[in-house]
């Protein structure tokens, strides 16, 4: 049963309401630190080194280069657009456990560091008219961090169960787009003194792995406080209008002309000096195209055909060392442990209900991210593939689960979708997000896996025991991703509450699921949900 979790919270109030919100902030006094004043747009300044010092500390490169690009591409822009559809919206969150409430002035001055560190940070979302052509980030000239930056309370004797629904509702949210997609809230009120803090970001912002290399700049290696200088003046981005948008487009379309030009010329060249070696590439991929684009042989189960547009979550700990292990015994790797471990939790939840199946349509995200490339943004495409939840033994899933996801990785054409959204984003928002659901909706299960951290971190002096990501679920019954932090997996659990009618018996079967490929390594520790 779902109960309600009232939040006391010190968000803001909307722009209508800001007098109102300063009398009270002004009434609450010591309770409720200042925050800061809201960031003014700076006069042009050199771009600052490499490495540059900011409130006393070094800012590694990968700070200073996280979301550089003042245009999305494709695959952005249409998760950007299909916000129109409830079931299709895309936030990335991660939730953190804290040791202990972090000073909250102080976790107010890290986010001050980091949005003059990471510009993308303060950029709103320019549209062109008409949502025509791609949409382009652009400075918010009315940045407040106090909009993006707040705490909650929960009730008297909440624990994670509270915990949990309070960070669905915030993700269910909609996102201001006037405003840079964003937000952070630190919860109180856990047990014990612990606190949690819920990182919340738009799709369009970046990926899972630009999302781990944002916080890891939030994050210290140390519970002190650095040395801190005054702030430097944020870095200069420029503005777009609507229009400046569009024209900018239109001077786009007109300058690729000539390169396709070049590059259909080379090809062609290319083809006519080496005809049988061209021949040979275009039937490979051509082959490979038809497997990608082929239906599925599994189905979709008819138990978890109902959808609606609620998000439930759930949390697990997994050992990792142990995950690790059991995974290499049985003849794979740490993901390909993950995926089986999983696929034994739905054949579990399927056989307690009386709906046994073979096998279920999974999809998988596939980073292409490089060496070298920018921090931040969006660098995946994805693949699916029917996945053996019916086999039984989890030595010889594993090996089932290897052979696909190899093959997957494989494909010439695995970017046949990354391929496509750059005619999907050209399409009404309305048109591209159905042509995209028809995909997502058939899956019974996303997955996802993120490594972290492995050695301790800190936020505004509190220690950051664990750290669980909750994707997106686009139209499918469950978005499940692993992240990896310290000597645990943390794996968040974000399900669709009409697909899965009983989802504690779904989490009791996910941890059965673990178990038994835990199994494969004698003395492994036992998984557990947070309750």
């Amino acid at each position: 049963m779902t109960t309600s979790v009232q939040l006391a919270h010190s968000k803001p109030a909307t722009t209508r309401g800001k007098a109102r919100g300063k009398a009270r902030a002004k009434a609450r006094g010591a309770a409720h630190p200042a925050v800061p004043a809201p960031i003014a747009d700076p006069a042009p300044v050199a771009p600052p080194a490499p490495v540059a010092a900011l409130a006393g500390r070094d800012v590694p490169a990968v700070a200073l280069s996280w979301g550089l690009g003042e245009e999305m591409n494709a695959f952005e822009t249409v998760l950007w657009r299909a916000e129109a559809d409830r079931s299709m919206r895309s936030p990335l969150l991660a939730l953190e456990q804290l040791a202990s409430a972090p000073d909250w002035a102080r976790l107010l001055d890290s986010h001050e560091w980091l949005v003059r560190a990471a510009p993308r940070l303060r950029q709103r979302v320019v549209e062109a008219p008409l949502d025509l052509g791609t949409p382009r980030w652009s400075i918010d000239p009315h940045f407040d961090l106090r909009f993006h930056v707040w705490r909650a309370r929960l009730p008297e004797g909440s624990g994670w169960s509270e915990l949990l629904e309070a960070a669905a509702r915030v993700a269910l949210t909609p996102f201001d787009r006037a405003r840079p997609p964003w937000e952070a809230v630190l919860f109180e009120g856990l047990p014990d003194g612990r606190a949690a803090y819920l990182l919340k970001m738009h799709h369009s912002l970046t990926d899972g792995l630009g999302a781990v290399q944002l916080l890891e700049q939030l994050h210290t290696r140390h519970p002190e406080p650095d040395q801190h200088s005054a702030h430097p003046p944020a870095r200069p981005t420029p503005r777009s209008s609507p229009l400046g948008v569009l024209a900018h487009q239109l001077r786009n379309d007109v300058s690729a002309v000539p390169a396709l030009l070049r590059t259909a010329g080379s090809g062609a060249l290319e083809a006519l000096s080496n005809p049988a070696g061209a021949l040979r590439s275009a039937t490979r991929y051509g082959s490979s195209l038809r497997r990608v684009l082929s239906p599925l042989e599994a189905v979709p189960s008819p138990l978890l055909a109902d959808r609606g547009v609620a998000w439930r979550f759930a949390a697990l700990d997994v050992p990792l060392r142990d995950l690790r292990a059991a995974a290499r015994a049985g003849g794979g790797t740490l993901h390909d442990g993950y995926i089986a471990a999983l696929l034994g939790g739905y054949r579990r939840y399927h056989a307690a209900l009386g709906h046994p199946v073979d096998a279920v349509p999974v999809g998988i995200p596939i980073s292409v991210r490089r060496p070298g490339d920018p921090a931040g943004g969006n660098r995946i495409t994805g693949t699916r593939f029917s996945a053996p939840i019916g086999t039984v033994d989890p030595k010889a899933r594993i090996q089932q689960v290897r052979e696909l996801i190899l093959a997957a990785r494989c494909e010439p054409a695995l970017d046949t979708i990354g391929l496509m959204f750059p005619m999907l984003a050209r399409l009404p928002g309305a048109l591209s997000t159905q042509l995209v659901c028809s995909i997502t909706k058939g899956n019974d299960l996303q997955a996802s896996f993120v490594p972290g951290g492995r050695g301790d971190r800190y936020l505004a002096g509190a220690h950051v025991e664990r750290v669980y990501p909750y994707a997106p679920r686009p139209g499918c019954p469950a978005m499940i991703t692993l992240a990896t932090h310290r000597d645990l997996a943390c794996i968040g659990v974000n399900v669709d509450p009409a697909s899965f009618s009983q989802p504690e018996l779904f989490t009791r079967c996910l941890l059965e699921g673990f178990t038994e490929v835990l199994a494969l390594h004698p003395g492994s520790a036992a998984p557990l949900a947070r309750s």
